[in-house]
């Protein structure tokens, strides 16, 4: 594939920071978003309306589309980059094949109607071979990438070759890739940093602060560790920037939704309220639930505390200060 088709599927600040890198290398990419107001409105205006509007597109490199089925005809290969609770509902209009396509999943989270990664889904579903399936990690903030600054991606892929394909179509001045071959293990590790993203915001809504901060995240790559050794064991170094370096990022970053979140709910708001207060989505949330019930079901569960304690708050009502109270004595 020597000169390979590209297209993106949402209209997110992800979305778009993905869309501007590619078209730092290439003449044409595709693009398709939901919103009929949002592509015409980059016609006109030449940048998203909702996210990342400081990024300024050339409509002539841009193949914007409301209709999926043009963008996955369009492209060899198709990142997407929708939260994970509305990717169901998005392919339910696809009609175009997927076969021969390389999937590329920018999404952070788990599919929350099966409890599986988005790369088992696309297997399992469309017959997408594992070889064909790729994942897009951190550390790297929508925001910095389109305020250019020195950002790092990981791509993962069983096929080192379409690694390096994406990887290079993604790499700028700005931008540095590096390839793997860990998907399960980054995948899982990209869903949950989320939460622990969550969970520090709910410490310093709750008052805590830095040292409890570090000590959190400290727990919080050891939890990861146990989590992914459970889901898939291989030989990985969890310390590296796609695993520990993201983390970091998710958890202390002011760029942070799930940050955001957890901030919000520390200092006394609901689920519900907070959810109402914000105008995207914190994926860590529904990766809460379902990483949990994932655990609940393996033979040999995963040591996870953390998890466990935000899935207490957010969903079954408990008190945060109370909850934090406790998790302190569980955390060295």
């Amino acid at each position: 594939m020597d000169n390979p088709t590209f297209g993106v599927i949402g209209g997110g600040s992800w979305a778009t920071a993905i869309v501007k890198m590619l078209c730092e290398n290439l003449d044409k990419v595709g693009w398709y978003m939901r919103s009929n107001y949002a592509t015409e409105h980059i016609k006109r205006e030449l940048h998203n309306p909702s996210y990342l509007s400081s990024v300024e597109f050339k409509p002539e490199q841009l193949l914007l589309s409301n209709d999926i089925n043009e963008i996955v005809n369009y492209a060899d290969i198709l990142i997407f980059a929708v939260p994970s609770a509305f990717i169901g509902s998005e392919l339910e209009n696809l009609t175009e094949s997927l076969d021969n396509k390389i999937i590329i999943s920018a999404i952070k989270g788990i599919m929350p109607e099966s409890g599986k990664l988005v790369g088992n889904h696309f297997h399992d579903v469309y017959n997408i071979p594992f070889e064909n399936i790729g994942v897009i990690a951190g550390p790297c903030h929508a925001e910095e990438v389109a305020l250019e600054r020195l950002s790092y991606l990981t791509i993962a892929c069983a096929k080192e070759k379409n690694a390096k394909i994406v990887a290079k179509h993604l790499s700028s001045d700005h931008i540095k890739c590096t390839t793997s071959d860990d998907i399960v293990g980054i995948e899982y590790a990209a869903t949950l940093k989320n939460i622990y993203s969550i969970a520090a915001g709910i410490a310093h809504g709750l008052g805590y602060g830095d040292n409890f901060q570090a000590v959190l995240m400290s727990n919080a790559i050891r939890e990861i560790d146990r989590y992914v050794k459970r889901a898939h064991k291989m030989k990985r170094n969890i310390n590296n920037s796609a695993y520990l370096g993201d983390l970091l990022v998710t958890g202390y970053s002011v760029f942070s939704r799930n940050r955001m979140f957890g901030n919000m709910i520390g200092k006394g708001y609901t689920v519900k309220s907070a959810q109402m207060e914000m105008s995207m989505i914190a994926e860590g949330y529904y990766a809460a639930k379902s990483c949990l019930v994932l655990n609940k079901k393996r033979e040999k569960k995963a040591k996870i505390p953390i998890i466990e304690a935000i899935h207490s708050i957010l969903y079954e009502g408990k008190e945060p200060k109370k909850v934090f109270k406790k998790l302190t004595e569980k955390l060295n």
